[in-house]
């Protein structure tokens, strides 16, 4: 064959594969579009029922991403109420809070010093100044110290709170009294139970009379003598203050109710309208989005509740404390969010990388071109598949659809997934469907 006669070169395809390759994988992703219009055009006889089909199944998917915002606050109000664990684990960073550790050595510190009589405790120190033959005056004088004393008395006895409080003693008191109080935080949510928590004029408080008895015990360590007569104080710590706590118990009641079954309910729907829908794989990316822009609706609806709560808070309450309570409530809550939505752009993802566009087969291939790279060098290198190779080959679609199932049980059986707990199941999907495309040899 001479010079002029020579097919000309093949150009290479610029991202590792050659234009032939890239021709045949361009032509698959054509002939499924032509699958797909002929399923259009053959739909088209029933005009009718193609228009009643894409109304249905958006009308479904619709529903399944409310439901989803529903389904992730029930979960989180049924997991409050059942589990005691999730509970403390819940409110225990608050013992630690510097806001909330303000306003319990105020509220404590009101508490004391009420119990205790200043003018009766300057009456006794004159007479005992005048047991000891002080000069009448100087008696008379210690009479009009009682401003001084005041002052001193609160500033020992609002360190000593302090000093209790931030100490590992309140975190070990915070945690026992809220574990022990569960039944009642249940009772003080969905109306069931009872306990130390109480709700009463649109309150939800904690009594904190043992950090009142270690304050009196530390304060006659200390030589307050005079605080052995504090009597034992049963105060309330506010953990929640609402007028409308009444609305919020009722709406978390009905949620606990319905608790584990709602997801699986948005789920059925969900699937129901991809089923009903003509285009399936549009439908799930729909689906998916959906979901997504519902986890992105209850955030901002949680931040405009904070605001909201705090700004109706009553007079004299401390906003910060109350902030640094509300946010340690819903912690578990916005965790859901993030798990769930960062699941539904995972979902859509992947939905749109099994789908016959441009970008979609350009990114298989590309990722095919690498690890069938990568199989060629390991196979020059002396790696043997054997028989493996072409069982893989011959149940491909079986593997994946293993690997599919294996991940959804895994997020569905998590007792509290996370965001990390959906981005690492997610990074382990790819390996295992990398580790078949690897393992396929092509030869059946």
């Amino acid at each position: 064959m001479t010079g002029s006669d020579a097919p000309p070169p093949r150009p290479e395809d610029p991202y590792g594969g050659s234009a032939e390759e890239v021709r045949i994988a361009q032509q698959a992703g054509e002939l499924a579009e032509l699958h797909r219009r002929l399923g259009e055009l053959e739909s088209g006889r029933h005009p009718h029922r193609h228009w009643w089909r894409a109304l249905g199944s958006t009308l479904l998917i619709v529903v399944a991403s409310l439901l989803s915002l529903l389904a992730v606050v029930a979960v989180w109000a049924n997991s409050i109420v059942r589990d005691t664990d999730r509970y403390v684990a819940t409110v225990a960073p608050l013992a630690s809070d510097p806001d909330v550790q303000r306003a319990v050595t105020t509220r404590v510190t009101d508490v004391v010093l009420r119990q205790i009589d200043v003018d009766a405790l300057v009456d006794e120190l004159s007479r005992a100044a005048s047991q000891q033959g002080v000069p009448p005056k100087a008696a008379e004088l210690i009479k009009n110290l009682s401003g001084p004393i005041d002052s001193g008395l609160k500033e020992l006895v609002s360190g000593t709170v302090m000093r209790v409080v931030s100490g590992p003693a309140f975190e070990k008191i915070w945690t026992e009294a809220n574990r022990r109080a569960h039944s009642a935080v249940v009772k003080a949510l969905t109306g069931s139970g009872g306990g130390a928590v109480q709700v009463r004029d649109g309150q939800v408080a904690i009594d904190v009379a043992p950090v009142v008895a270690e304050v009196k015990e530390r304060l006659v360590d200390s030589g307050l003598a005079v605080a052995a007569k504090v009597p034992a104080v049963h105060t309330d710590f506010v953990v929640v203050q609402s007028k409308d706590i009444g609305k919020i118990k009722s709406y978390l009641r009905v949620l606990q109710i319905l608790g584990s079954w709602l997801p699986v309910v948005a789920v059925l729907i969900a699937a129901a309208g991809v089923f009903l829908a003509v285009h399936r794989r549009r439908a799930l990316i729909g689906a998916a989005i959906g979901v997504f822009l519902a986890m992105v609706l209850l955030g901002v609806v949680l931040a405009v509740f904070r605001a909201v709560y705090l700004d109706h808070l009553p007079p004299g309450a401390n906003s910060d404390a109350a902030g640094a309570v509300y946010d340690a409530l819903v912690r578990f809550l916005r965790s859901s969010i993030r798990a769930v939505g960062a699941l539904a752009l995972v979902t859509a993802l992947g939905a749109f990388l099994v789908g016959p566009s441009r970008p979609a087969v350009f990114v298989r291939h590309f990722c095919g071109k690498g690890i069938g790279a990568g199989r060629d060098v390991a196979t020059s290198a002396g790696l043997r598949l054997g028989p493996v190779g072409g069982f893989v080959h011959r149940f491909k679609g079986w593997i994946g659809a293993a690997i599919l199932l294996v991940a959804a049980v895994v997020l569905f059986t998590w007792s509290y997934p996370t965001m990390a707990v959906v981005v690492w199941t997610a990074v382990i999907v790819l390996a295992a469907f990398a580790l078949r495309e690897f393992l396929d040899t092509g030869e059946a």
